[in-house]
């Protein structure tokens, strides 16, 4: 079986771990992780990682991504998403797409972003929705994030469906619930669909059900899923030295802990990253024994 990832598009209901458990039956290996976890209610994207490349999931986390988000207007629930319990409804007046718009532009660039209790970020080494289904009080912190664009693709009386490209650890529940009140309503993510994680598309992606019936024809190789990364260009003679775990001397300086593909006569054998001003392996993915 090769190793590398396949772009599922993930149906509403499944968990990412069950999509997971569906690939490693599909493939027969244990072998299978996910990157960028997607909520149960949540559909699209989900990059899925097979045999080796699994030790290369940890370098698509920076990936920027891409949403198509569903608000509804008047209602707040315990979760930030439809899924949660309602605490809150009051009627509804249409906002007009000016207002909208307005309000979405205060969202663009660097923001401060409180994630909703219902996630999995640890507080004091618990995930916090762990606290949160057992009515334990606790703050959950801020961070920082960017939007870098948000448009209206439609509006009805209640609702507003908009497009998102965001940096990592964006959360679109907050966004939505911060949109709401920032128009004077309670606010709850209605639907949510990513259409976009660094260079997996929706346009590209496949069904669980499609991929059982394809099998690895759609798996794609590692280094073109790390095409964010710059490369280098190994030497033949240094290839089982840099493998081994000895570094590499470079002739160019390099910010500490810089992060590239390597090649050995245009064979990508893994990931290297500076050490005290040289190249040192990070993730290897042949066998060096073949």
């Amino acid at each position: 079986m090769n190793d590398g990832f396949v772009n599922i598009n993930k149906a509403a209901g499944l968990t990412s771990h069950d999509v997971v458990n569906r690939v490693r039956k599909i493939f027969n290996t244990k072998k299978v992780g996910h990157a960028g976890t997607l909520d149960p209610f949540a559909t699209g994207v989900l990059p899925v990682a097979v045999g080796r490349a699994t030790k290369f999931l940890e370098f698509l986390s920076d990936c920027d991504k891409s949403y198509r988000a569903e608000i509804l207007f008047g209602i707040e629930t315990s979760t930030g998403d439809i899924t949660g319990e309602i605490i809150q409804q009051v009627e509804c007046k249409s906002k007009s797409f000016d207002s909208i718009e307005k309000v979405l532009s205060t969202f663009v660039g660097t923001i401060q972003q409180t994630p909703p209790k219902y996630s999995a970020i640890k507080i004091n080494g618990r995930k916090a929705y762990e606290l949160a289904r057992k009515n334990i009080d606790f703050s959950m912190p801020s961070r920082e994030v960017t939007i870098y664009k948000l448009s209206v693709v439609s509006m009805t009386e209640n609702t507003v469906t908009i497009d998102v490209d965001c940096s990592k650890g964006t959360y679109i529940r907050s966004l939505a619930v911060d949109i709401g009140k920032n128009l004077a309503l309670p606010a709850t993510l209605k639907n949510l669909q990513r259409t976009r994680a660094g260079i997996f598309s929706i346009n590209d992606s496949i069904t669980l059900e499609a991929l059982k019936e394809i099998g690895e024809n759609v798996i794609i190789n590692v280094d073109t899923c790390l095409d964010h990364l710059p490369v280098f260009n190994l030497p033949p003679w240094r290839f089982k030295a840099f493998c081994g775990g000895l570094t590499t001397r470079i002739n160019e300086n390099f910010a500490e802990g810089t992060l590239f593909r390597v090649y050995v006569e245009n064979n990508f054998i893994g990931v290297g990253k500076i050490f005290e001003g040289e190249l040192k392996a990070d993730k290897i993915l042949v066998n060096i024994n073949n």
